[in-house]
């Protein structure tokens, strides 16, 4: 008999131990507006050296595409469901997220908002790029090398996008209060799809032969209007003003297809949106809103340190 309650005790034991252990590495959700564009990679790579800094486990998940929010309300629902420790979301559309993000906040969970915000100020932290400085950086650069005068186009992302919605409003308002003789004649949205890009911007230069610029506010629109400058021979004859980048983005930046792009640092996003998390479950009160600079690159800063860093993060050292 003694030896039966010997040996229960010792399991019981086992068990707390195991438990104690479970516990105390938490579980944070990051959900990203789509998963296959180089920006969100490098926003999960920063996201996971962050849960590896500070002994959280990262479920990262989110929508194929950057239009599907019903996609995204249904993951950060199963999130919930889940009882993960925290979540951080950059929301797919500003008004639909409001509600399914206070259910989070309504079950205990703390939620950070990264790179596009909500119509709501109920959540935890905001982190992201100051979006409406970097678009009026973009209207800076184009409005420079225009010389301050012509007519310029805009491929947009997609109605209801925070983030891009402000950098376009940014490109606007300097154009209108900056740059009074250049005229934006031609505003198209790509729906964050590259083809979708390509037929944009051959609609706006088929309408506008004698086009000065143009401004893409997303790598699928940058993309996409790389495109159809080639296929017209155009390179170089339309000054254009990209956001973001990707390997391909960075050889037509080499070429002269694109002039400058301006680029967020989506690794340190990532990062410190679960720092946020961590910082919330260790009884730390992050701020509320922590915005990150965005920067202009043009072809002869693609050899400096820091901007090599910037846009080709070694995501193989996290992404395994």
């Amino acid at each position: 008999m003694r030896l039966r309650t010997l040996l229960l005790f010792a399991l019981l034991s086992a068990c707390a131990v195991f438990s104690c252990q479970h516990k105390s590495r938490r579980v944070v959700a990051v959900i990203p507006k789509a998963t296959s564009h180089l920006f969100w990679l490098s926003v999960q790579a920063g996201a996971m050296a962050a849960g590896k800094e500070f002994n959280l486990d990262v479920l990262w998940n989110g929508p194929a595409l950057e239009t599907d929010y019903a996609r995204q309300i249904q993951i950060l629902d199963s999130m919930v469901a889940r009882r993960v420790d925290g979540i951080a979301i950059a929301a797919t559309e500003r008004k639909a997220l409001v509600q399914p993000v206070d259910r989070a906040i309504a079950a205990g969970i703390p939620v950070t908002v990264f790179d596009s915000g909500l119509d709501s100020s109920s959540f935890m932290c905001y982190i992201g790029t100051d979006n409406v400085e970097a678009g009026r950086m973009a209207a800076r650069a184009l409005g420079g090398m225009l010389g301050s005068k012509g007519t310029v186009a805009m491929v947009l992302h997609a109605p209801g996008s925070l983030s891009t919605m402000d950098r376009e409003q940014g490109f606007k308002e300097v154009i209108g209060r900056e740059f009074p003789n250049i005229k934006i004649v031609a505003e198209q949205y790509s729906m964050s799809n590259r083809a979708k890009a390509v037929a944009a911007a051959e609609n706006i230069l088929t309408a506008h032969p004698d086009l000065n610029g143009i401004f893409a506010s997303t790598e699928p629109s940058a993309s996409g209007v790389s495109l159809a400058l080639k296929s017209r021979g155009m390179s170089g004859k339309v000054r254009f003003v990209a956001f973001d980048s990707s390997d391909t983005m960075i050889e037509d930046l080499k070429a002269g297809v694109i002039d400058a792009t301006v680029v967020q640092d989506p690794f340190r996003m990532g990062f410190e949106a679960v720092k946020s998390l961590s910082d919330k479950l260790a009884g730390r009160e992050p701020p509320k809103q922590l915005g990150l600079p965005a920067r202009v690159v043009l072809a002869d800063d693609l050899e400096k340190e820091e901007i090599q860093q910037l846009l080709s993060p070694d995501l193989r050292r996290y992404l395994k």
